[in-house]
């Protein structure tokens, strides 16, 4: 990748998603690729790990993983040297036993014309963070039982 590219590219964040047995149903697999044709993202890597009952660890090849794996065919060898052995170790630490999940890294293409701006302009991201759907959905009943709470007294 030329310096070039870099200056161009979006923001890289990763998602490590797990399944409880050995695969996900099929339907992400449309998704993910609807995403990438309509250049939201690019798939940078894109890794699969089975954590046994006894905590021992393995990688999935795409072939494993059924109906999801047809569709991720697209992805095969998806590989930008980004993710190391380390990485996957450290990633299926996190993973409960006898689970299999994907580690997805992804360039958000959406977002490279204005992350290239920042650059260009002498900016830097000092900070980034997501707030899980949980998290707001706990909020708003917080919120809601306050409200019904002071409108009873």
């Amino acid at each position: 990748m030329s310096m070039d590219d870099l200056e161009h590219m979006g923001p890289i964040d990763y998602v490590l998603i797990e399944w409880p047995g050995r695969q996900p149903n099929g339907e992400i697999a449309p998704i993910v690729v609807d995403l990438v044709e309509s250049g939201i993202i690019r798939v940078l890597d894109l890794a699969f790990i089975a954590k046994a009952e006894d905590g021992s660890i393995a990688g999935l090849e795409i072939s494993d993983l059924g109906d999801e794996g047809e569709q991720l065919r697209v992805f095969e060898g998806a590989s930008s040297g980004l993710v190391s052995d380390e990485d996957i170790a450290e990633a299926a630490e996190a993973l409960d036993a006898g689970t299999a999940a994907a580690l997805l890294v992804y360039e958000n293409r959406w977002a490279a014309p204005f992350a290239a701006a920042v650059r260009r302009s002498g900016g830097q991201l000092v900070a980034n963070g997501r707030i899980p759907v949980q998290a707001i959905l706990a909020a708003l009943d917080a919120a809601d039982e306050a409200e019904t709470a002071t409108a009873k007294s």
